[in-house]
Parts: C-alpha cells; structure tokens; sequence
C-alpha cells in the first residue's frame, strides 16, 4: 500500500477495571506524562467487572490536560447513535478537542442481548454501523440547514434537531475485519482501527485488508490515502529479539516502522497496564519510530533499483549541495562546558564520490532536523523574554513549553521534564542508540569524532535538565530571572555549537551511508 504521509501517533490501550479505578486513572494519567498521543479504553457496557468506558473518558479527561481520548472501540448496539454523537461532541467541547470516536458494531451478542441490546446478524450490524455514522455526523452537522432525517432500518432518526458541533473534526474511526465492514470503513469512516492480535496471519494480513478499505473509498469516491490506518500492538520488551514486536527498543522501533512504510500505519496503541512498558514504548520506541520515518520520507524513491537508477542518471554531482549551518560564533554564558580547538574532524570523502538524490536527501535531513531544534530554541528564549516582561507567567510558560510543536517526541526522565528539553534529548538518544552504531560499522575514521559528539551529548543533557530546573525555581522567586537566563543562555551556546560541528563532521558521511543499514 502507499505510504500516505499522516502524521505518526502513538497512544495506549487500557483497562478499565472497575476493581482498581484509581490505577486506571493513575495509568492514564501517566501516558500523557510520558508524552503518548492519546490514551483509549475498551467498551464492554455488559461487563461489570469494567468502568463505565464514557464515565471514564469524562474523568480522564479533567484529570489530563494534553491527551487524546478514545474508546477503543465503543459498543454501538448499547449506545443509542443520537446522545453518541452528542456526547462525543460535548466531551470534545469541554476538553478543547481532544475527543476521538472509536466505533464497534458489537460483538458478544449473547451479552449484549441479556443487557437489553438487540441482537443482530452479522450482515445487520454492518447495516446499523453506517445508519449510525450517517446519524452521528448528521448530529454534527450544525453547518447544514433543517433537521436531522435518517429514516434507515436500525435508526430511523426523523426530526431531531442538529448539534451541537464538536471542537475539532472528531474522528470516526471502526474497528473491523471482514469484506463489508472493510469497505465500510473506506466508504464512511476515517480511520481504520483493528487489533494485530486479531489478524491470525500478523502484518501479512494488512496488505489485502487495507486493499478492501480502498476498494470501499473508491467506490464511494473518495480519497482513500485520507483515511488513517491504526492499529492496536501487543508485545514483550526484553533484551534479545525472539519475533515481531518482541525484544529491545530498536526491534520494536524496526518493526513499527516497517508497518508505515510498507502498509501505511500510522497511529500504534500500546495494550498493556504496565507501566514501564508504557513508558519505553512513550520514550523510546516512539520517538524513534518518528525520526526514522522522517528520514525516509525525506528520500525520495526507494529500493536498490531505485538508488541504481539514480546512480546511473547522466549528470549525477559528484559535489554534496548541502550546506553545514555555521556556529553563530557568538556566546551568551560566560561558561565554557568544553574546549572546542579539541574537537576532532571526520576523514575527507572519497575522491570522485557520486551523490545521487536519496544521498542528498539524507545528508540534508540532519540539517532539517537541527533546524527544528533551532526555531524551538528561538521558542524557548522568546518565551523567556515573555515570562520578564511580565506577558506570561512562569506557570504559563511551564505550560507552553509542554505545549511546543515537537511534544509528541517527549522524552520524559522524571516526573517533568520541559517539552524542548526532552526533544534533544530525544534526538541525541536515537543517535547514541542507532546512528552513530550505524557509522562507525560504515567508516571506521569516524570514531574520534563520534566519541566526541557522545560526549558532547552527556553534557548538553545536563544544560537541558537545568533549564527545567530554573523554571521550577524562578516559580518559588518570582522575579528573579537571574538562574533562568544563564541556564537558558548556556543551552543556546551549548547546543548551537554542538549542532554545527556535527553537522560539519557527519552530515557528508550520512550521505555516503545514510541512517541506518540499506537506506541507501
């Protein structure tokens, strides 16, 4: 399948056990502060060892403030359609859109019929799922004039007024598995959200699943990329690889990205109620899995024939047209963490080296990258300034520092750890962990330099934790900028440095190489 280019998230998929509630709520609680997507529960109305799937969303959600929310998937034939979509949308109003609709057609029919629901063959309770979107988005659709008329077999909804509108675009996403439901899921729906444990074949079963999905789009003429591919992940964390999603981080990290780019998922949900596994899979898996599709995404073509087309192509340079960002030359801090005149140099290239486009690409992406870091550094000052001239309070910008553009690649280390912080940290973790592995089995020269820029890592992971420190402090001394600043300065000085000099030693180097073994 095409790989469509959604954003990537990641989120988890717990249990809402009616006999612990206060660590189901601790559970999620922990996922927002672990940096996760969004945090989604299973809908069994008829369990009473189960929360109520929708009290527990509405608790969830004024106990977060980041979060997604979702049922994972909520039981259709126990939810009347109407006070669905009004539920929904009033949820997502008060939590400022951050509400989502998974949406089941039921299953357990034995359970659903002693609870008073309607049972319902297999063919019908595909029928009754697409009348309820039709009701639900008919709900929404204040934009739209008169009242709401749905005169179907299972929901005949003729006359009720319309609204109110949710914050956001709420996303209807199905959990399905067969013909109908699949091409339902491309005809109505948004996303597509089954479980892996459910496909007795793994990921060899997405191919022709998804095939069905836009089979289902097309005939309803739509654009099938527009619907979001998710999917539930179950596995084991451990130190050696014994299968799929079972292993260490990077095996996982291997694995969840092979599953973007070969079949077009985009969003993963975690099942477990463990929370060191809640937190590996929030730190380490998925803020890899992130910056391992970027750098793919940003090579164009793929494959060996493709790399050899390129290579082949009349007029391939010989020259990489990537420019090193220069270290501004400027400091801030009197304090000097390091001697840059000891800074060691990669070997020069081989003479006559071809750069074809996918070399080119992965050379600037490690520029692209910086470049994020950079503006949210600029963020990160301006904020500063804000927070002196009295624009913002030093509890505000705690908040907008969780709020910044890169926090789903959190890295927390403690209880909390500033948003830009934990993106650096983020990043020079995937480097230490893979990239630099990767180089050094690729050009041996390199070593010197990258023992440096490890080094360097360790250093600039402790200017980044003291500038959360600072933050916490200026809160118990309003008014005194003084700590703030020269954490905030020794970050800028440190960190711009670090970023050009490795950009000047590596960037030539990924070209050759690439990221990981094949890229190129």
């Amino acid at each position: 399948m095409t790989e469509h280019g959604h954003e990537l998230a990641f989120g988890g998929f717990l249990t809402p056990a009616a006999g612990r509630p206060d660590q189901v709520v601790a559970l999620a609680t922990l996922c927002e502060q672990v940096g996760l997507d969004l945090v989604t529960f299973q809908d069994h109305p008829y369990q009473p060892g189960f929360l109520d799937t929708w009290t527990l969303m509405s608790y969830v959600a004024a106990a977060t403030d980041r979060i997604g929310l979702a049922g994972n998937v909520l039981n259709l034939p126990l939810r009347q359609p109407v006070v669905l979509a009004r539920s929904v949308a009033s949820l997502d109003l008060l939590t400022g859109g951050r509400v989502e609709l998974g949406l089941g057609a039921g299953a357990f029919w034995d359970a659903i019929e002693a609870a008073g629901g309607r049972r319902l063959s297999p063919g019908a309770a595909v029928d009754a799922l697409d009348e309820a979107i039709q009701v639900i988005r008919e709900v929404w659709g204040t934009d739209r004039r008169g009242m709401i008329r749905v005169a179907g077999e299972h929901y005949r909804v003729v006359g009720a007024k319309r609204g109110p509108a949710p914050a956001h675009p709420v996303g209807i996403w199905v959990g399905a598995y067969k013909p109908r439901m699949l091409r339902l899921v491309g005809r109505a729906a948004d996303g597509w959200l089954p479980s892996l444990a459910y496909l007795p074949k793994g990921p060899d079963e997405l191919p022709a699943l998804n095939a069905l999905v836009d089979e289902g789009a097309r005939a309803a003429g739509r654009d099938a990329g527009a619907i979001r591919r998710m999917l539930n992940v179950t596995g084991s964390f451990s130190r050696s690889a014994t299968g799929f999603l079972a292993g260490p981080p990077q095996r996982w990290v291997e694995d969840l990205a092979g599953l973007v780019l070969e079949h077009g998922v985009t969003t993963f949900i975690l099942g477990s109620d463990e929370p060191r596994d809640i937190q590996v899979f929030a730190q380490e898996v998925a803020p890899a899995v992130r910056e391992l599709v970027a750098g793919e995404r940003a090579t164009p073509g793929s494959g060996a024939d493709a790399v050899a087309r390129e290579q082949a192509a009349a007029g391939a340079p010989t020259t990489l047209a990537v420019t090193p960002t220069p270290d501004p030359g400027v400091r801030l801090s009197t304090r000097r963490l390091w001697d840059e005149s000891a800074r060691p140099t990669a070997p020069p290239p081989p003479a006559g080296h071809v750069y074809p486009p996918r070399a080119q690409a992965a050379g600037q992406h490690l520029v692209d990258v910086h470049d994020h870091l950079r503006q949210e550094l600029a963020q990160v000052r301006d904020l500063l300034e804000q927070v002196k001239r009295g624009a913002v309070s030093p509890g505000g910008a705690r908040a907008a520092l969780n709020e910044m553009t890169m926090r789903q690649n959190n890295w927390t280390l403690g209880a909390y750890c500033a948003a830009y912080c934990t993106v650096v940290t983020q990043h020079h973790g995937l480097e230490d962990a893979s990239v630099f592995p990767h180089l050094r089995r690729a050009d041996a020269g390199l070593a010197a330099v990258l023992d440096r820029l490890e080094e360097e890592h360790v250093v600039i992971h402790g200017v980044v934790e003291g500038v959360d420190r600072a933050l916490v402090e200026l809160i118990g001394r309003p008014g005194d900028f003084t700590g703030l600043q020269e954490a905030v300065d020794l970050l800028t000085d440190t960190l711009l440095s670090h970023l050009s000099y490795e950009e000047h030693q590596i960037v030539e180097p990924l070209a050759r190489h690439g990221f990981y073994p094949g890229q190129l």
